[in-house]
């Protein structure tokens, strides 16, 4: 495209954005047409979030419908929240008691936990995800404009001092009102009333929308000096006179941080009632004809509550205003905040204030003084959800993902398998050395994943294991949902996990992690084998050391827990090493491996052979089970059953109890899950039979041992030539390069590793 097109673009875009002002009453006409855009603040949050949708999610094991607003879709995922789903759902569970005026509307929400867990993202997602849905027909936000200098025998105009003209399209004398005042607050009480009991009759929902506000004070400044001068008059109409489209618009925003959404932030400073609500110039005053009192249009109104008035107001690293959150007691409840002892402000938003530990410690400061508490009133009024450190492997493998690259799609898969492939791939950076050179460092296969598996063991409580699961066993679980145990798999429930639980309290966190894995990119290290290609290769070895190592000299962890943390890594070094050598045995075996359709005749045999279901060949003809086939398939295939477990073709006692209670029971589990449609063996899918699954997707050395009978692990890292093992290594690294991901120096030093544990136990 050109530029003139681009700038067209743009254009088109505002245009979508953007509405003219329109007069009062053309306002509530389009209420009853689209009753939500007069929503209140905490209905219009929640209509935001509910607005993008939900979808399902694996968490510490169990499925969970997650709300897509955390996942910031409207700015591609770059500021979504990982994890904490059901924290999130808690609060938007919360939100929706609040909105409905149900027990909670005094309550101040209150977003806790330790450093680098998504406090952070949790703002920056709300501001976008409210941004851009109020650019959408739906989340409409109104607020109001005013013009005093069109107001017969008007001598002065409404801004800070300045001379108005006498044009009602001279835009300049127009003023937004500087606190998004509600346009339903210029209706007197009781007509407001009837408007709304009218709109929420027709409104299909069980939160009704509440608008209790009275103008703000620079509003009403208008308002007032506008109905003197009608009233003075002897105008009929005031109410009409006062609205006139000649000095009240209503006109659309888009909400953002200072319109709608007020962020007090870590370092902001001023007196109490500066950070809530603003300021008086007191130069102003001496400019404006107040009569010797103070002008509300001499007023900053840059406070939090009055940025975030109409939407939202976010209190940021709260420990630091601490001061400011005694003087919010009243606020939620009373919906109002004074700017000084005689002027009053009525405020419309939805108070939520984020804070690391260190809050809750202030806040316990006089627990111990029981009744005499003098914070008791303000812990009353919080209403406390902690996010915790990730504890599925999977989030946290996409997290430290983020930290390293620019990689921000929230990911999504049909399946766990998709998730795993996911988990297990290589990251490669490209990146400048020193001299000015750029090179590609690559982390290799498992690397990303052995440190997001480390950090989540680390955050995981060891009191709470059940008997026979060790840490990585738990971690595996909340990620899957169930733990695969050869051909059993057993799904979460049938394990006894406490729920009281500290698991994701403290551990390793991300930004930890981040920096090692930064700095390990950054090392000039020698190389691994200087017959290796040029790219620079970061093996898991090299991570997990590197984060035991680094523990040391990291002021962020205790003796303690430097100690605790260190003992964990070796169950992560053993389950590391058996995914890279499962990754070596496939890629020697990927060729040799068993196609589906020799699998689904195995299958469709055992299924006829006990269920007396009839089988079929191509020509429609039906035929018995054949017991050869069977036998061949789990002596050959299986590798699990000898020729002394069959008398003749037939199979004894532990082969009829096999294909029972492996292959039979996971096809009535699977006919039982898919019971509305009409179940056939032809449409199982293999891989949902464990047993099966192992068949298609795994071997053991003694596969490569009985398919390459002259292969010998201890010559590979220089195998002779013209011999099977130089053979099977080319194929292998080949395959691994090809299908697995691996780079060519990745695959030579993983492939390296494996047989070097291996070649010394080689029969």
């Amino acid at each position: 495209m050109t530029g003139h097109d681009y700038v067209t673009e743009a254009d088109r875009a505002l245009e979508e954005t953007y509405e003219e002002p329109m007069s009062l009453a053309a306002y509530v006409d389009r209420l009853f047409e689209n009753p939500q855009i007069a929503s209140h603040a905490s209905k219009y949050l929640l209509e935001a979030i509910e607005a993008a949708g939900t979808r399902t999610v694996v968490e510490e094991g169990e499925e969970k419908e997650r709300y897509r607003f955390f996942d910031d879709p409207y700015n591609d995922g770059e500021h979504a929240i990982l994890g904490n789903t059901e924290v999130l759902n808690g609060f938007v569970d919360d939100l929706r008691s609040i909105a409905a005026g149900r027990a909670k509307d005094e309550k101040i929400i209150w977003f806790e936990g330790p450093t680098a867990t998504g406090k952070s993202e949790l703002k920056r997602c709300l501001v976008n995800g409210l941004r851009e849905y109020s650019k959408t027909p739906e989340g409409r936000r109104y607020t109001v404009e005013w013009n005093i200098s069109t107001a017969e025998g008007g001598e002065r105009g409404l801004s800070y001092g300045d001379d108005g003209g006498t044009s009602a399209a001279d835009e300049q004398n127009w003023y937004e009102s500087p606190v998004q005042a509600h346009p339903l607050s210029v209706f007197p009480d009781a007509v407001r009333e009837d408007l709304l009991a009218e709109l929420n009759d027709e409104l299909d929902d069980h939160v009704p929308i509440q608008v209790d506000a009275a103008l703000d004070p620079f509003s009403r400044e208008a308002y007032d000096f506008l109905e003197e001068r009608y009233r003075r008059r002897g105008e009929d109409d005031l109410f009409s006179a006062i609205t006139d489209e000649d000095h009240l618009r209503v006109k659309n925003y888009v909400v953002d941080v200072g319109q709608g959404v007020g962020v007090l932030h870590s370092e902001d400073d001023g007196r109490p009632k500066e950070r809530l609500v603003g300021s008086w110039m007191h130069g102003m005053l001496q400019e404006l004809d107040s009569r010797g009192r103070k002008n509300p249009q001499a007023f900053s109104y840059d406070g939090v509550l009055s940025q975030g008035n109409g939407v939202l107001t976010i209190v940021e690293d709260a420990a630091q205003h601490a001061d400011l959150l005694q003087k919010l007691l009243n606020v939620p409840d009373e919906q109002s905040v004074k700017l000084d002892k005689g002027i009053g402000m009525d405020v419309d938003s939805q108070m939520l204030i984020i804070s690391n530990p260190d809050l809750e410690a202030q806040l316990n400061q006089h627990s111990d003084r029981n009744g005499m508490d003098p914070l008791k009133a303000l812990k009353r009024r919080l209403d406390k959800h902690r996010f915790g450190y990730l504890t599925n492997l999977s989030l946290e493998t996409e997290l430290i993902r983020r930290e390293l690259t620019n990689e921000t799609a929230v990911w999504e898969a049909g399946s766990y398998d998709e998730l795993a492939d996911r988990i297990r791939a290589p990251v490669r950076v490209t990146i400048k050395d020193r001299d000015g050179e750029t090179r590609v460092q690559e982390f290799a296969p498992h690397a990303i994943e052995a440190a997001a598996l480390y950090a989540v063991v680390t955050r995981l409580d060891e009191e709470t294991l059940p008997n026979g699961l060790d840490l990585v066993d738990k971690a595996l679980i909340y990620d899957q949902g169930y733990l695969q145990e050869g051909d059993s798999r057993r799904e979460k429930e049938e394990f006894d996990f406490d729920d009281d639980g500290n698991d994701g309290d403290h551990g390793i966190p991300v930004t930890y992690t981040r920096d090692t894995l930064a700095e390990l990119l950054q090392t000039d290290r020698d190389r691994h084998h200087a017959d290796l290609p040029v790219e620079d290769v970061v093996m898991p070895r090299d991570v997990l050391n590197a984060m035991v190592e680094g523990l040391v000299d990291a002021p962020v962890f205790s003796t303690g827990e430097r100690s605790e943390f260190e003992n964990r890594v070796v169950p992560v070094k053993n389950y590391v090493y058996d995914q890279q050598e499962s990754d070596v045995i496939e890629a020697i075996m990927y060729d040799k491996r068993v196609d589906e359709e020799t699998v689904a005749e195995y299958v469709e045999h055992v299924y006829a052979w006990e269920t007396e279901e009839p089988l079929y060949n191509d020509r429609g003809e039906r035929v018995e089970p054949d017991p050869l086939k069977m036998k061949l398939f789990e002596i050959e295939h299986l590798g699990r059953f000898s020729e002394s477990e069959y008398d003749g073709n037939q199979p004894r006692e532990s082969v009829r109890n096999f294909r029972r209670e492996k292959v039979i029971t996971s096809l009535n589990r699977h006919a039982w899950e898919h019971r509305d449609e009409d179940f056939s063996v032809e449409d199982v899918d293999l891989t949902a039979i464990p047993v099966i699954k192992t068949v298609l997707e795994s071997h053991d050395w003694d596969d490569v041992e009985r398919t390459f009978e002259d292969f010998d692990p201890r010559q590979w890292s220089d195998p002779p030539s013209d011999t099977q093992t130089a053979a099977v290594k080319e194929d292998t690294i080949e395959t691994m390069v090809d299908l697995f991901g691996y780079s060519a120096a990745s695959a030579e030093l993983t492939s390296r590793h494996v047989m070097g544990q291996v070649s010394y136990r080689w029969d």
